[in-house]
């Protein structure tokens, strides 16, 4: 095919809106993308130096939620970061679709991730006695390799199917390149871009969301039944999972009702809160739920604190 069905590059409209005033925008994104990295950098390198939580299930897990926010944000910052300073806003059609593989990768592994976190924590409030037993290490690395693996392979089949299809345009309405923005701007019929969509809306989003949900269920049972002292350790222990899943649940389904709009149809301060949600707000609270609410982390990092202001002093 030619360059006009196959364009070597894609042009963001979205900047035009915002040429007057992209430095304040710069300052924004670059302190935002700053926080992400000290915040999740800061809570990792805190668990893997301390023996005793990174060989806990619990804590392992925390660690590749924090790093797949990194993640997800070394493709979207950086690259948003030159875009607001640049006066083209172009990007090439490989950068384009390895920008989408990220980005959805990302996307999908957030909700595997918590997945495989949530089943942890109804084996560990469920069934204690057999906690160390079901959760072995070797169990723990090969759920998250398949955590990893589920979302690496619905975004390659993703990613193929649209870079097949003939376009008759390269203008993305967006702030980065996203799989149905470039399935717009088809020549042809989508019907299995749009069948595969919704397959995948339905096993990367729905089926784990319902697994949580329902380990949630049984968790509740159990702490009803238990004493004050069991319901007090469970909460504290669940409630930065729950705050992540919902925060998390809540930005992917703004992002998904957006692309069901036709550009223009919603106001452009909307779009871009809606399209940056999920990708923005997880990877900062993330780091800050578990660092503040998870104590054996909080004790580390204060002890942390306290050893460089020791040395700070003298």
């Amino acid at each position: 095919m030619d360059n006009e069905t196959m364009p070597p590059y894609f042009y963001f409209t979205i900047f035009k809106s915002y040429e007057n005033i992209r430095a304040l925008y710069f300052l924004i994104t670059i302190s935002a993308y700053f926080l992400i990295i000290v915040f999740n950098t800061s809570v990792l390198l805190v668990v893997l130096k301390d023996k005793s939580l990174h060989e806990q299930p619990m804590y392992l897990l925390m660690c590749c939620l924090l790093f797949n926010s990194l993640y997800g944000s070394s493709v979207l910052f950086p690259r948003l970061c030159a875009d607001l300073l640049s006066t083209t806003h172009a990007i090439s059609r490989p950068a384009c679709f390895t920008q989408i593989f990220v980005i959805y990768t990302y996307a999908i592994s957030e909700y595997t991730i918590l997945t495989v976190m949530a089943y942890d924590r109804y084996v560990a409030i469920c069934d204690p006695l057999r906690y160390h037993d079901i959760m072995t290490q070797r169990k723990i690395l090969l759920l998250i390799l398949c955590a990893v693996s589920y979302a690496v392979f619905f975004i390659v089949i993703g990613v193929y199917l649209s870079g097949r299809l003939p376009l008759c345009g390269n203008k993305i309405p967006r702030l980065y390149c996203s799989n149905w923005s470039v399935v717009r701007l088809s020549c042809v019929s989508t019907v299995i871009n749009n069948i595969f969509g919704f397959l995948l809306t339905i096993t990367t989003v729905c089926l784990p969301a319902g697994f949580i949900l329902f380990t949630y269920i049984r968790i509740l049972i159990v702490c009803i039944k238990s004493t004050a002292e069991h319901r007090g350790k469970a909460l504290q222990t669940c409630l930065p999972h729950i705050v992540s899943f919902v925060t998390y649940s809540c930005a992917t389904f703004s992002d998904i009702a957006l692309s069901r709009y036709e550009p223009g149809q919603i106001p452009t301060a909307v779009v871009l809160i809606l399209s940056l949600e999920y990708l923005v707000i997880p990877p900062l609270l993330n780091p800050l739920l578990y660092g503040l609410n998870l104590p054996d982390i909080r004790r580390k990092i204060l002890s942390v604190l306290k050893g460089s202001h020791r040395v700070s002093v003298k």
